[in-house]
């Protein structure tokens, strides 16, 4: 199918946390019109079922190609471990389709071979064992320590880096197991907001891993390599919510420094 480099970029998360994906994108591409839907009504993703975030994941794929998007971003951990293939094999030909998880991968691997690192993210992203088995595909060294931290994307939603998020942040990171790392993935789209937080725990001894400039930056060489990067006119960016949460219309506001119009879509009629 052919494709326009005009065509927007598609991005999907449940609630605040892919935002942090979609600014990445804007500030490395600032040509490129951006489609994003954000899923609120059905946040967070981390504790629901596989088959229920496909279910979603697979609805929400379809409105970005109604959307006429040249390439759909999962920008969340839960539905990239849980529905990328599915979504893959949806989309087709239609549009590029990736995911938050490869990229970060391929990056630990140039970066950080033979060494011991953490990783934090939702149930669903830990217990998939998706990062363990991609890392130990490629026999690099990396010793890999993965936690749960269940609650904490609900947290940012609903306080942001506030105390109560901040005490969560000391409860989950005090794991014994992360006392010998030398970096900590933030597996989870949603924990780039706090990462001050979270670097003010480890102090300098352990490097923060944001994915969202990695993943930023596949985005762009994807584009790249497929002679869709649009070279035409500053983006334009739409946002479509599933149900409007005040969380969500302040995170839009200060990721992007402007008012931003929400487009309610309900994803089940």
């Amino acid at each position: 199918m052919k494709r326009s480099s005009t065509q927007p970029i598609g991005i999907f998360d449940s609630g605040i946390g892919g935002l942090t994906i979609a600014h990445a994108i804007v500030k490395q591409l600032p040509n490129e019109n951006m489609v994003y839907f954000g899923d609120t009504a059905h946040l967070p993703y981390g504790d629901k079922s596989a088959a229920t975030i496909q279910a979603y994941s697979v609805k929400i794929a379809h409105l970005l190609l109604q959307q006429n998007c040249k390439l759909i971003m999962i920008a969340c951990s839960s539905a990239s471990t849980a529905a990328y293939e599915l979504v893959k094999e949806y989309v087709g030909s239609k549009a590029i389709v990736m995911n938050v998880v490869d990229p970060t991968i391929q990056w630990l691997h140039k970066q950080y071979a033979n060494h011991s690192i953490g990783l934090i993210g939702t149930r669903q992203t830990v217990h998939s064992n998706v990062y363990k088995k991609k890392i130990d595909a490629l026999n690099c060294g990396i010793q890999l320590t993965s936690r749960a931290t269940n609650l904490l994307a609900s947290a940012i939603e609903e306080f942001g880096n506030n105390s109560v998020t901040r005490s969560l942040i000391e409860e989950y990171l005090s794991y014994p197991d992360f006392k010998h790392i030398s970096a900590l993935v933030l597996a989870c789209t949603h924990y780039p907001i706090v990462k001050p937080s979270i670097a003010d725990f480890f102090g300098d001894k352990v490097a923060i891993i944001d994915p969202s400039e990695i993943v930023a930056h596949a985005v762009k060489q994807r584009l790249m390599e497929a002679h869709l990067l649009n070279t035409h006119q500053d983006g334009s960016k739409h946002f479509y919510v599933s149900d409007y949460t005040e969380s969500f219309a302040s995170g839009t506001k200060r990721f992007f420094q402007e008012e931003i119009l929400l487009e309610h879509y309900p994803l089940w009629e």
